[in-house]
């Protein structure tokens, strides 16, 4: 097929440190591309990829502080990609609203994965306007605040087999990877890993956003406890021997997480997760299987004395089982057949 993938532009593909949905566009590329499928990607001009690749700008977005208004980015690079419709099968939008107003008034099938939170006023609004297009759920939760959209399916993320494997070595403390914002929830990591006597380590980025946040809440935390080391961001190349390392990943959130793909690199690494009850977590883990899912700070502390009881083997079985980008692309491939059939019939379908 001749498929379009339309990434966000504010990181590269893939992002060179954090970026969550920039790195599922590009193992969700790179694995159509491996199954014969004609991909092109239409990401920034930095992104490196063994698709077409079509850039819409020379570089991401978050390395370029000389960008006022990056909306107006984003409405030229739909009517850019208006123009080369007929180029396409199917068009595949990672790009939330921006496509919907456009390309519901046109005949190439089109579809588009909805990567963050839909619990604010505004998106709502502004997605039951165009409730007849189809969209893709990351997981079902993800769907609550709308759900009477066209959900054509949901497609959990999946990573490259091979990009996160188990290091060898033991485990000497507790991790936190993501992002430090207070939905996040690194101060409860903070405060679990102190109670059940671990060390934690914080490889994690700070957005301008969330400066104040950390600057005055989390840094004293920080330096106030010796057992706890702050790193900041790391790549793809350093996430094996961090999360190999860690008795467990730390992910005890604080909103609804629509999918949370940290815990799936830590389940590829064998490294269980022990999460709060919210958003996709209960999709994402097997309860004793490949982590804990807890309710709260107690019950956090508690899990990590029954880490002993986790296989990490069969932690990393059930990555290979349920969440490999060969997985996410066959799922799509299904889907783009569908959507390309002239009369598809897609409503109320299920993963």
């Amino acid at each position: 097929m001749r498929i379009a993938q339309i990434s966000p532009l504010f990181e590269a593909v893939p992002p060179k440190l954090y970026g969550g949905t920039e790195r599922v566009v590009y193992s969700l590329t790179q694995e159509l591309v491996a199954m014969g499928h004609d991909v092109t990607l239409f990401a920034s001009g930095d992104s490196v990829t063994s698709a077409k690749l079509a850039p819409m700008r020379d570089q991401a977005l978050r390395l370029d502080p000389s960008v006022k208004d990056w909306i107006a980015i984003y409405h030229r690079m739909v009517e850019l990609i208006y123009q080369r419709k007929d180029d396409f099968d199917v068009l595949h939008f990672h790009i939330d609203y921006f496509p919907l107003s456009l390309f519901s008034r046109q005949q190439v099938p089109f579809l588009t994965t909805l990567h963050g939170r839909l619990d604010i006023q505004e998106f709502v609004d502004a997605y039951a306007s165009f409730a007849d297009c189809p969209f893709v759920s990351i997981s079902d939760s993800q769907r609550r605040p709308i759900p009477r959209l066209n959900w054509v399916r949901t497609v959990p993320h999946g990573m490259p087999a091979d990009l996160l494997t188990p290091q060898p070595g033991a485990q000497h403390y507790a991790a936190f990877l993501g992002r430090i914002s207070p939905e996040k929830g690194v101060d409860r990591a903070i405060r679990i890993a102190g109670r059940a006597g671990m060390k934690l380590k914080i490889a994690a980025k700070v957005d301008n956003a969330d400066k104040e946040y950390y600057d005055t809440l989390i840094k004293p935390l920080i330096q106030a406890n010796p057992d706890v080391e702050f790193i900041g961001e790391i790549n793809d190349a350093q996430k094996p021997a961090f999360l190999s390392a860690a008795h467990a990943l730390i992910f005890p959130i604080a909103w609804p997480e629509p999918f949370g793909l940290v815990m799936i690199e830590a389940m590829a690494c064998g490294t269980p997760v022990i999460a709060f009850n919210c958003g996709s977590v209960p999709e994402v883990l097997d309860q004793g299987v490949s982590g804990f899912i807890v309710d709260d700070i107690d019950q956090a502390v508690a899990a990590c004395g029954k880490l002993h009881t986790i296989d990490r083997a069969r932690v990393r079985a059930t990555f290979d089982r349920r969440f490999t980008a060969r997985r996410m692309a066959e799922d799509y491939v299904d889907l783009y057949e569908e959507l390309a059939q002239p009369t598809p019939k897609l409503h109320a379908l299920t993963a």
